[in-house]
């Protein structure tokens, strides 16, 4: 019994380090990588249709476009970002701040993978950490819109 516990402790994909008395979480080196790819792709789909609004810092213009720094948007639901990214928003408040610079659908100009990765990209940036977005949840969620 002890040998199972020990050979899937071993098999997990991820595994604790410890330094200075510290635990800390290091990650699989093929999660990593395919991140790290998704979030190269992103940028460049950020630097190309969002940068302008939403700032190079994701700081966003206040009372116009949202922050895309630690809110609930960014970090919730990844539903809700897909669909924001596919159908556009207008006038939103959000974390109890109101934005109305519009946001234009990018549904018909960026495909699946760009949005998977863009949106992967600011999850994972500006201080944020976020579960990513992958190409099967971009497509179930144009699926049900399409509908």
């Amino acid at each position: 019994m002890n040998k199972i516990i020990v050979l899937a402790f071993l098999l997990m994909p991820v595994t604790l380090v410890f330094t200075n008395g510290k635990d800390s979480v290091k990650e699989n080196p093929i999660q990593s990588s395919s991140l790290q790819k998704s979030k190269a792709a992103g940028e460049k789909v950020y630097k190309k249709f969002c940068i302008s609004c939403h700032q190079a810092d994701g700081g966003g213009v206040p009372h116009l476009t949202p922050p895309l720094i630690n809110t609930s948007y960014v970090l919730g639901d990844k539903e809700t970002m897909i669909k924001i990214l596919l159908n556009g928003l207008k006038n939103v408040d959000i974390d109890e701040e109101s934005y109305s610079n519009p946001m234009p659908p990018l549904g018909s100009v960026l495909k699946d993978q760009q949005i998977a990765d863009v949106l992967t990209y600011v999850r994972n940036t500006f201080g944020n950490k976020a579960a990513v977005v992958t190409v099967a949840e971009v497509k179930e969620v144009r699926s049900k819109i399409k509908k």
